[in-house]
């Protein structure tokens, strides 16, 4: 009878401690994806600088194109200068539009990375719960054993005196 509580003992800690080291792995994959996502945000923050010093270049060069269209009217030689300024907004429009795309792609990414980190989570609480629940049977068996431990230490008493 001693040995199976025993076993079963065994058996509940061995079961209670696989569950506390999913709980800790879990905890660290958390740790990790919430790093992946703290990248993330400063990625997606310095694109959003980015851009918006790319608008506000995009604003200067339309504005130097307009002058400068204005100027080439009055002269053949600022003709050379408004090309070179289009050309200039044609290039800042195609790193406006490069860096639009890749802030489009990190927002997904990071869409992706928060629903893999809500998994996970899920996943934690489950573990915690689980954790729990064998926490609460160990106290409860380990009630029993020794509520039992006490009644057969009364019983090999009565049998000493017998």
């Amino acid at each position: 009878m001693t040995d199976r509580i025993r076993e079963k003992m065994a058996s509940i800690r061995a079961e209670a401690d696989t569950a506390l080291a999913r709980a800790e792995e879990s905890e660290a994959k958390n740790k990790k994806y919430e790093q992946v996502i703290l990248e993330k945000d400063q990625e997606i923050t310095s694109l959003t600088h980015r851009l918006s010093i790319l608008d506000a270049e995009l604003e200067k060069s339309e504005t130097k194109v307009a002058e400068s269209k204005a100027a080439a009217v009055d002269s053949e030689s600022n003709k050379t200068t408004n090309q070179g300024l289009i050309r200039k907004v044609q290039l800042l429009e195609e790193e406006l539009d490069a860096a639009e795309k890749n802030l489009k792609e990190t927002v997904e990414k990071l869409r992706q990375v928060d629903v893999k980190a809500e998994h996970f989570e899920r996943q934690l609480q489950r573990c915690e719960q689980e954790r729990d629940q064998w926490e609460k049977k160990f106290e409860e068996e380990n009630t029993k054993y020794k509520k039992t431990k006490a009644e057969l230490d009364d019983f090999a008493a009565s049998l000493q005196d017998l």
